[in-house]
Parts: structure tokens; sequence; C-alpha cells
């Protein structure tokens, strides 16, 4: 399997074979998962996340199941406080994958339930990062995202 370049700095992952196919660590599940070019992706944000925007793994949850209007729904990731509140979701998609308007209203509609301060979306070369207003109304794109101590400061 060839893995896409990403745009985010170098980091090392534990990378290893289970009944011939390709897995990685999560250090979020602490398990090793199967590498697909959209867990490629996922793996490179969590990495970001510990180790550039210093968020504890154990406040990040990956493929999480939710309720969205009576529907059983699962977030790529997402970041939580210290008193189990929300505040990050992330969607992730392939390199492959051309973000469009549909990806985003995906991510929005998530967060019609979970209600977070940031969502990001990315496919690992394009990242749009959106910081929602005090009443959830509307979404505004910025340009990186906050730290996790001043995530925890908004909140």
């Amino acid at each position: 399997m060839s893995l896409a370049k990403l745009n985010f700095p170098h980091y090392e992952f534990r990378v290893n074979k289970h009944h011939g196919k390709p897995v990685i660590f999560d250090p979020a599940r602490r398990k090793h998962v199967a590498l697909t070019p959209e867990e490629w992706v996922r793996q490179h944000v969590i990495k970001y996340l510990i180790k550039d925007k210093n968020v504890p793994a154990s406040l990040i949850k990956v493929e999480s199941e939710f309720q969205l209007l009576k529907t059983k729904k699962r977030f790529d990731v997402a970041v939580f406080n210290r008193n189990g509140m929300p505040l990050l979701i992330v969607e992730c998609k392939s390199a492959s994958v051309e973000l469009t308007q549909n990806e985003m209203d995906q991510a929005i509609r998530y967060n019609m339930s979970l209600k977070v301060k940031y969502l990001w979306l990315t496919n690992g070369i394009q990242h749009f990062i959106c910081k929602a207003s005090p009443d959830q109304r509307l979404m505004k794109l910025i340009d990186a995202l906050p730290d996790f101590i001043s995530l925890t400061e908004e909140a």
C-alpha cells in the first residue's frame, strides 16, 4: 500500500503487519488498527493533537458513536475537556477524497448533536478549521487550531 504524503509535520508511527495486512498503532485507542488511507490521515491528526497541540491522548476519542436525530453516527476524532465536554470534532477523509461542501455539511450536522466550539475537516492535504459562534448558528473559517489549554479556557 502506498501512503500519501500529507500536509503535517513528520511523525514516527508504529506500523506492523497482522495476517499479512498493514496495521498502525493508535495512541488514543491504545491498539493496532487496520492501516487504510483514511486511517493514515486520522493517525496524523491524532499525532498532531498530541504532539503539537498538547492534547492528552486520554481526552481524544476515535470513531465513537453518538445520536443524531434518533440515528446512530460515528465521529472520526473528538477532543474532550477534563469534565467530558466535547471541544473539537474532526472529520477525516483519505487524501484522494476532494473536500467539498458535502463533507463540511456532514461535520456541521454532527455538531447539531455534539455542539463543539471547533470543527476540523481534513483529507491530510487540505485542512478546514471552523470556530462556532456562541449560539452555534454560524461557523467561521479560522487559520489554525488553538492549543489544548486555549481550547479548554474558552469552553
